[in-house]
């Protein structure tokens, strides 16, 4: 495996997996809705503020890496970006649903616990419990043309292992000091308060459709041009 992203890199290329799962409908981004979405206050881990002359950077960074194309859409002046980095027609890296939703996870937030990541996944892919996620992760982690993930060394206190995604070059666990009280796993609480979250996002994403509907339905009605 040859890709190396940066923090900038992988926050842009989860972002887009996130987006074309949950909201396909709003997807490829332009470069204002994916910076929204590169600095969102949930789901991730660091919260970034980039403005989107660094969005932009770093979409040429991935362009040059064959990471990320523009698409131009006959209904849009504006560019929009999509992710080249799997399950695409132009590279060989393909992940199944499940796969998809840990990476994507892993992208985002940094090294997680597989009770971590069963409830973090739960917009992207359904898991039935903490063994099937540990299944998969073993698949990344064994894969021929891999490995994608690392299990890191367990802390003191603590009951899981956390796993980091390989996408950026070797783990150190000083790089990514665990967040989480000691001895316990996700609890059921911070699993509402992620699904609430989730909820949160879910409801901004579509009155900023609304608003726009409600525009182009203006335009319809008065005959000016889009």
């Amino acid at each position: 495996m040859d890709i190396d992203l940066t923090l900038h890199e992988a926050r842009v290329i989860g972002t887009m997996i996130e987006k074309e799962i949950t909201t396909p409908e709003q997807y490829p981004l332009s470069l204002n809705a994916l910076t929204n979405g590169c600095n969102q206050k949930t789901n991730r881990e660091p919260v970034l503020n980039l403005d989107e002359e660094t969005v932009q950077q770093t979409l040429d960074s991935l362009e040059r890496k064959y990471l990320v194309s523009e698409k131009a859409g006959y209904s849009s002046r504006v560019p929009k970006y999509k992710h080249r980095f799997c399950n695409t027609e132009f590279g060989p890296l393909k992940f199944t649903e499940q796969e998809l939703g840990i990476v994507c996870v892993l992208l985002l937030r940094g090294p997680q616990t597989p009770g971590e990541l069963r409830t973090r996944t739960n917009r992207l892919c359904r898991f039935t419990d903490v063994h099937e996620v540990e299944a998969v992760l073993r698949r990344l982690m064994e894969r021929d043309d891999g490995p994608f993930v690392a299990m890191l060394p367990r802390e003191a206190g603590k009951r899981e292992s956390r796993y980091a995604h390989l996408f950026s070059g070797e783990v150190r666990t000083e790089d990514h000091p665990s967040s989480g009280p000691a001895d316990v796993a996700i609890s059921e609480d911070e699993g509402m308060h992620e699904i609430a979250a989730s909820i949160s996002e879910l409801r901004r994403e579509v009155s900023q459709l609304r608003g726009r509907l409600e525009r182009l339905e203006s335009r319809l009605a008065t005959g000016e041009p889009d």
